[in-house]
């Protein structure tokens, strides 16, 4: 609470008489929260019950009443945890349903008093009109953003300087040249802007914040004020209701340096050269691989003899739940795959002493020390707030004083001793939470996440470059794909794939149920069929719901919404099916573009220039060695019992990895 006010009244003109004001006493509050600031004000009397609330509405800044309907209450927990944060969901589940101002008609004191409770993020603030200095007390009417006017706040004790005060710390206020009464929020629309402007926050930073905690303002913030960004982006001239892409690629490239995603426009017509990848074959799916799959391809020193056959196995199919404890160490990088099983004990007794040596190093750091180091005391915050909302509703980490959150934080302080310079990154709990679930050890758990954060080290550092690269790859292998698809998100400033940041940043751990999740990273730590086989996942998710987006003609901000609602909605042995039959399309083209090549990891015997560059292009052989698959064609075809092994060797060749 960065202001409070107690003695600010609202006159309701619900007396008896007319003309004789009802006096409603109230405290008014401004806010500070991690991402946003508020203005709220409420009678003295009343409850902290919100279902009456009035406060402005994330998505159209009108005033609207917060209720929850009953049904939504019953499957609210389904889907979506309570103890999830604002800030950790792109789209609220509560409902909002509009209400009309109205300045009477109440039927009790109390519920007249509730009606006038209001709050708004300052994001949604349009103006300020004050009263005249000598005109008795002071007061002020806050105007929103859609000209809604909240009830006039008279400051009985004291004067409305020291609000505005505290407001001009947050936004811009100028006195309009029309009426000195009334101070307007500056709204820059300047694309050369950094986010910080786009907000009207200047004293967030919010560009800094992004680069500090890119979960917390991806989640959050962006989301949060998607009309806002548009309103921001776009004209108010009707002829100019759509920035070129090319100034919307401009943008991005401002506000995210280095991230250049294609957004070419001609005028009067559009140059594309289309690449025939030929139909999508169809993909079958095997049952999980079994415990005693396994131990028939382990030999008498507990040394897996085929890895690449293994490998294969869980790709096609994941892993039954028993084996996930020693199987995830293999394919995390843990255990090397040509170890024994006394190898494989001598390292975990070596790993042991040295987790518990780090783990030591922040547990004996005293008060005093912590004090005077603030990177430790910033970890630690962040730790325990992260871990206190992570996977709730999951029994292994369910109620207070669980065992697995203990663990869960110990972990994590610890891999900040490992890695001082990265530390904790708000995101990575949630690629923690699967592995520690498996693993149920403290010590194996540490050492697969730090197997599992080397994957995904650049994803969390500040400069983001494994978040600029992935989002420009992805946009190549859509393009290839569909390229008329890419040309509608363009159209809708949507090109630069925004909404896939989520998924990148943390691996699809949001948009998939617990149990999935652990069947979908397992497969993509197979490393088959190819090189970011998680950007294909990506291609197949939003090819899934091109047509949705297309036929109703989604925009900018449709399409945020849809695909953050597809959340818990994706069937994962589908899109695992998809993913692989666009794998094998790609694979099998013989005109494959060299960017894409080499984002696939695919062996071109000659060089086709990129497809969306313009350029001429020449046809290239691919060639897909068969060697590695050869050997283990037959067996597989037997294990999946649905294709003789001729038509699955045919297979296996286009599924080679580089």
């Amino acid at each position: 609470v960065v202001y409070e006010q107690e003695g600010v009244f609202i006159h309701s003109s619900c007396g008896k008489n007319d003309d004789q004001d009802s006096l409603i006493a109230g405290v008014l509050h401004v806010i500070e929260k991690e991402n946003e600031v508020v203005v709220d004000w409420r009678p003295l009397d009343e409850t902290l019950d919100t279902s009456n609330i009035l406060c402005a509405g994330k998505d159209s800044s009108s005033v609207v009443e917060w209720t929850q309907t009953p049904k939504e209450k019953c499957s609210r927990g389904a889907d979506r945890p309570s103890s999830y944060e604002a800030e950790w969901d792109m789209v609220t589940t509560v409902s909002f349903k509009k209400k009309p101002h109205s300045n009477g008609d109440a039927t009790t004191q109390a519920n007249r008093e509730s009606k006038w409770s209001f709050l708004f993020s300052l994001t949604d603030l349009k103006s300020i009109k004050q009263n005249k200095e000598g005109m008795g007390w002071s007061y002020l009417v806050f105007c929103l953003k859609d000209d809604v006017k909240l009830p006039a706040l008279h400051f009985h004790h004291g004067d409305s300087k020291p609000l505005i005060k505290c407001l001009e710390k947050h936004v811009v206020l100028n006195e309009s040249p029309h009426d000195e009464r009334v101070l307007l929020v500056k709204t820059q629309k300047s694309l050369s802007q950094s986010f910080e402007n786009l907000f009207d926050e200047p004293s967030y930073g919010l560009l800094q914040k992004w680069k500090k905690d890119p979960y917390v303002v991806t989640m959050g913030k962006f989301s949060k004020v998607t009309n806002y960004i548009v309103g921001s982006l776009r004209s108010s001239d009707p002829s100019n209701q759509r920035r070129p892409p090319s100034e919307m690629a401009d943008f991005l490239n401002d506000t995210i340096p280095g991230l250049k995603i294609n957004q070419q426009e001609e005028p009067g017509f559009e140059v594309i050269t289309r690449i025939d990848l030929g139909k999508q074959p169809e993909v079958s799916r095997r049952e999980p691989v079994s415990a005693e799959e396994w131990a028939k391809n382990m030999d008498s020193e507990g040394r897996i003899v085929d890895v690449d056959y293994i490998k294969q196995l869980i790709f096609k199919g994941g892993l039954c739940h028993t084996l996930r404890k020693e199987a995830w160490k293999f394919l995390l990088g843990y255990f090397p795959w040509n170890s024994t099983k006394e190898e494989r004990a001598n390292l975990q007794k070596r790993k042991t002493d040295e987790y518990f040596r780090m783990k030591l190093q922040w547990k004996s750091v005293s008060e005093e020390q912590e004090k005077r180091n603030s990177r430790l005391r910033d970890y630690r915050s962040l730790i325990e707030k992260d871990v206190n909302r992570t996977d709730r509703t999951n029994k292994f980490y369910e109620g207070e004083d669980n065992p697995g959150l203990i663990l869960l934080h110990d972990i994590l302080m610890t891999y900040c001793m490992y890695d001082f310079d990265l530390g904790y990154v708000q995101g990575m709990s949630d690629l923690l939470s699967p592995v520690l679930y498996v693993m149920e050890n403290e010590v194996d758990a540490f050492w697969c996440f730090v197997s599992y954060m080397d994957q995904m080290h650049q994803n969390f550092e500040e400069q983001m470059q494994g978040m600029k690269t992935q989002l420009i790859q992805l946009s190549h292998l859509l393009r290839l794909l569909d390229s008329g698809f890419c040309s509608y998100l363009e159209s809708q400033d949507s090109g630069y794939l925004y909404f896939c940041f989520r998924w990148l940043l943390i691996r699809f751990k949001r948009e998939f149920s617990f149990q999935d999740i652990l069947r979908l990273w397992e497969v993509m730590w197979t490393e088959l069929p190819c090189q970011n086989f998680h950007l294909l996942l990506c291609c197949a998710i939003l090819e899934s719901e091109k047509q949705q987006i297309m036929d109703k003609h989604y925009g900018f901000n449709e399409i945020l919404k849809h695909i953050n609602e597809l959340s818990m909605k994706i069937d994962v042995e589908y899109i695992l099916c998809k993913a692989e039959a666009i794998s094998m399309q790609m694979m099998n083209c013989k005109e494959l573009p060299q960017t894409v090549s080499e984002i696939l990891g695919i062996e071109n015997s000659s060089v086709t220039p990129d497809s969306d560059t313009g350029e001429d292009e020449s046809a290239a052989e691919l060639s897909c060695p068969t060697s590695l698959y050869q050997s283990i064609s037959a067996p597989v075809a037997a294990a999946n019992g649905t294709r003789d092994g001729a038509q699955q060797a045919a297979e296996m060749q286009s599924l080679t990895p580089a």
